[in-house]
């Protein structure tokens, strides 16, 4: 039980630097506290998988970011979704901001060079980074470089964008 209590009090100390994480990775306050909301329940679901004595922090920071990008896939998939219904623009299917977000997410890609297109819409499409780098015959490394810089790119390009 004591370990669950020194867990519990590593979850509360760590909110406050998760909380500027979630910020920076979706620059909205609301959505930023549900990442919060959503990763600390994740790290209470699994505290049995942490092992003592390891970082907790970046345990918690993992969690969040892994959490963070299987949201953004889940949003690619259902617009791609969307796009196939081809739903008539007065049909009260209320998307047309997170659409319009989502284009804007697109057309930053699309003026990327090929070389950081093809990786980045193949890990956001869920292929692994081994995947792609056997897919596409890169070495691993500069698979995993330029999907990082395409990330960066986005969040840059949309920093204002609230």
């Amino acid at each position: 039980m004591n370990n669950s209590i020194t867990f519990q009090k590593e979850l509360l100390g760590v909110q406050g630097d998760l909380l500027r994480f979630a910020y920076k990775l979706t620059s909205d306050h609301e959505e930023a506290n549900d990442l919060l909301q959503e990763t600390s329940l994740k790290a209470l679901d699994n505290e049995d998988k942490y092992a003592p004595d390891t970082n907790f922090k970046g345990w918690m920071y993992t969690i969040m970011r892994n959490i963070f990008i299987n949201n953004y896939r889940k949003v690619v998939r259902d617009q791609t979704f969307i796009d196939h219904l081809n739903l008539p623009q007065d049909s009260g299917f209320d998307c047309t901001e997170s659409a319009y977000d989502l284009k804007e997410m697109h057309r930053i890609v699309n003026a990327l060079p090929r070389e950081y297109k093809i990786p980045f819409s193949m890990h956001v499409s869920g292929f692994k980074y081994r995947e792609i780098a056997e897919k596409l015959g890169l070495p691993l490394g500069t698979v995993k470089s330029r999907i990082f810089f395409t990330r960066q790119k986005l969040q840059q390009e949309l920093k204002d964008f609230v």
